[in-house]
C-alpha cells in the first residue's frame, strides 16, 4: 500500500472545523428537531443522547422516530433496520467517491474517521480534495465538531419537548438541502459533468412517486453513478 501523500495534521483538523462551521446552523436545527421528536415518542434524555452519540445517523434518526412505536415485534425491528439502512445507503457511494484519498491510510484510522463521516463531511471533503487538499485532518476535524454539536443540541431539543417536533411545519426540513446545494455549486464542471446529477434527481423523483418508502435514495444514487461511469468511459 502506498504511503499517505500527507499526514493528518492539527492545522488540517482546525481547517476542517472552520470549513464545516457554515453548516452548523442546519445541523443544530435538525438535532433539536430529533431531540424533540425523541421526547414526544417517549425516549428518555439519556436514550436520545445515546442514540445520537452511537448511531449518529442524522436524517435516518428522524426517519426512525417517524416509525417508532411503544411496542416492538421482530418484524417491526427488521422493517426499521431496512428503512434506515436504505436512507443511509447514500453513504456507500459518497465514501467510495473519496476512497482514493482514504486508501493509503491505515484501516484503523479510516474506521475511526468514517464513524464521523456525514453528508456535510462529504461535501467539505469533495471540495477540499478537488482543490488539491490532501490532509485527512480536515475530515476528522469537520466530523468531530458536527458530532459534538449533534449530541449537544439533541439534548436541547429533548428538553424543549414538542416545540419543534415537526420541522416541516416551519420549513426547517429545507435548511440542510439549501446548505448542501450552496456547497455543491463550486463543484460545477460544466454541462457534461452535470448530466449524472440531473439523471439522479429525475430518477429519484420518479421513484418517490411510484414506490412508497425510501427506495428513491438507492435508485437515484445508482442511476447517477452509472451515468457518470459511462460518461467517464466515453470521455
Amino acid at each position: 500500500m502506498d504511503k499517505p501523500s500527507s499526514p493528518v495534521t492539527g492545522a488540517g483538523f482546525w481547517l476542517g472545523m472552520r470549513k464545516v462551521s457554515v453548516l452548523i446552523p442546519g445541523v443544530v436545527v435538525f438535532a433539536v428537531a430529533f431531540g424533540a421528536a425523541a421526547s414526544a415518542k417517549g425516549l428518555s434524555l439519556f436514550e436520545a443522547l445515546l442514540m445520537s452519540a452511537l448511531v449518529y445517523g442524522g436524517i435516518s434518526q428522524l426517519v426512525a422516530m417517524e416509525l417508532w412505536r411503544p411496542e416492538w415485534s421482530w418484524g417491526a425491528i427488521v422493517g426499521l433496520a431496512v428503512v434506515t439502512a436504505t436512507v443511509n445507503s447514500r453513504m456507500i457511494l459518497q465514501g467510495a467517491s473519496l476512497q482514493p484519498w482514504f486508501a493509503p491510510y491505515s484501516k484503523r484510522l479510516n474506521a475511526w474517521h468514517l464513524f464521523f463521516f456525514t453528508d456535510a463531511n462529504w461535501v467539505i471533503g469533495t471540495r477540499y480534495h478537488g482543490e488539491g487538499g490532501r490532509d485527512l485532518g480536515v475530515l476528522v476535524g469537520a466530523g468531530l465538531l458536527l458530532w459534538i454539536v449533534w449530541i449537544l443540541f439533541t439534548g436541547l431539543g429533548h428538553l424543549l419537548g414538542a416545540l419543534v417536533s415537526d420541522p416541516r411545519a416551519y420549513g426547517i426540513d429545507l435548511v440542510m438541502p439549501i446548505f448542501f446545494a450552496a456547497m455543491i455549486v463550486p463543484l460545477w464542471r460544466g454541462r457534461r459533468a452535470a448530466v449524472p446529477w440531473v439523471v439522479a434527481g429525475i430518477v429519484a423523483l420518479v421513484t418517490a412517486k411510484l414506490i412508497d418508502g425510501y427506495a428513491f435514495i438507492i435508485v437515484g444514487s445508482l442511476s447517477g453513478a452509472l451515468v457518470g461511469a459511462f460518461a467517464d468511459d466515453a470521455a
